[in-house]
């Protein structure tokens, strides 16, 4: 299904209710990174999937993230460095981790990247949150599964170094995203009642 071309700076754009965007919210469900295969999203495709995700609340409009895109033999050489660096320090465990990024056919690392301005580090990294929740999202409105992981690899220093990251730059997530080989299970969600109390003064 084409979708609408984003609005020009300044235009109004229509708030009107979407129903089926809350039909899709009530039965939303991951799907297993590993039962994840090809076909994934064309270049098209994945040009649509970034397109969505940037449109996030951002405070101060600074865009405080990016993407590094991992498909094909780059994500296969990537995964191959770290599989090197985790049987390296003898870590089979890390190692067997890494079938999680291995299998799916496409994986956007959403790297937390803070700005210097007066917005608060937090706020622009929950940016960085809401853009990941959203590629997530739109992959599996497109019809793909998809899968949000962080895994050791997010956060050891020589990991983030082999994905060339910056002193202040974070992973977000790694989106994990292909055609499902099975329907994922609903899993136990907990109940808002118990979640919720009320400001009383």
């Amino acid at each position: 299904m084409p979708l609408p071309p984003a609005p020009k700076f300044g235009e109004p754009v229509p708030l009107t209710p979407a129903p089926e965007v809350l039909t899709f919210l009530a039965t939303r469900r991951s799907t297993s990174a590993v039962t994840l295969a090809a076909p994934g999203p064309s270049s098209a495709e994945l040009e649509t999937l970034l397109r969505l995700a940037t449109r996030v609340p951002d405070h101060g409009k600074l865009a405080p993230w990016r993407f590094i895109v991992l498909e094909g033999a780059g994500k296969a050489a990537f995964a191959a460095k770290l599989e090197a660096l985790a049987l390296a320090r003898g870590d089979q465990t890390a190692a067997a981790k890494l079938a999680k990024l291995k299998i799916p056919p496409l994986a956007v690392a959403v790297i937390s990247a803070p700005r210097p301005a007066a917005i608060p580090q937090w706020e622009q990294q929950l940016s960085a949150g809401a853009v990941c929740a959203t590629l997530l999202y739109a992959a599996l409105a497109m019809g793909y599964g998809g899968n949000w992981i962080t895994d050791w690899y997010a956060y050891d220093a020589d990991a983030r170094a082999i994905l060339g990251l910056g002193e202040t730059e974070q992973v977000a997530g790694f989106i994990l995203v292909g055609t499902p080989r099975e329907p994922p299970l609903e899993r136990e969600r907990p109940e808002p009642a118990n979640l919720v109390s009320r400001w009383q003064g």
